[in-house]
């Protein structure tokens, strides 16, 4: 299973660096973060709710602008 997160806040490699290192922490999670794209692509191994998902980003200093299945 994908999902696809827009983030706002990123401004550099340094913003892409900590919020792979944040979603990748999460258990069953592969992540690709795009700063071009301003979005991250995960890779699930198993269910991983969303909320999980928008917590790790938020402590780590961004804004989750949307989530979707992808």
């Amino acid at each position: 299973m994908k999902k696809v997160v827009k983030i706002g806040g990123m401004t550099g490699e340094h913003c892409v660096r900590r919020i792979e290192r944040a979603l990748n922490s999460l258990d069953g999670v592969v992540v690709k973060v795009s700063l071009k794209d301003k979005r991250a692509t995960l890779s699930l191994s198993k269910e991983v709710e969303d909320k999980v998902i928008i917590d790790a980003i938020e402590d780590a200093g961004y804004d989750v602008i949307s989530i979707k299945k992808g």
